[in-house]
């Protein structure tokens, strides 16, 4: 089963705000995203009864296998799609827009050719 687009997101951006500090917590995510924290609890809480997520007493948020799977792929589509569109003359905030939205529905297919491309071009 597919997950949504903004389940998607979530995800991803618990693994963005990973890299960047030690702990995650909701209002991280809240921050990051400019949701509403009520938006925030019931997507996190979705997402850890999905078991894509867990939720330590403190607050953290970190990825489960499944969850970490998951996010890693959408944000390595999110790179390599802003780094194409960057190559072919698009500015760099429209880029990650615009990159933002194709990689939640491209194929797998297509994604990997065009990744293969990129690869060949640098």
């Amino acid at each position: 089963m597919r997950l949504a687009e903004s389940a998607e997101m979530y995800l991803e951006t618990i693994l963005i705000l990973s890299k960047k500090q030690s702990k995650v917590r909701s209002i991280d995510v809240c921050e990051y995203m400019n949701f509403s924290k009520p938006s925030i609890s019931r997507a996190v809480n979705s997402l850890k009864d999905d078991g894509y997520l867990n939720i330590a007493a403190d607050g953290a948020l970190t990825l489960t296998a499944d969850g970490e799977k998951i996010a890693t792929k959408i944000y390595e589509r999110h790179t390599i799609l802003t780094q194409c569109l960057v190559f072919l003359g698009v500015d760099e905030k429209t880029a990650a827009e615009d990159a933002c939205k194709i990689e939640h529905d491209i194929s797998d297919e297509t994604f990997e050719a065009i990744k293969n491309h990129m690869k060949q071009k640098r």
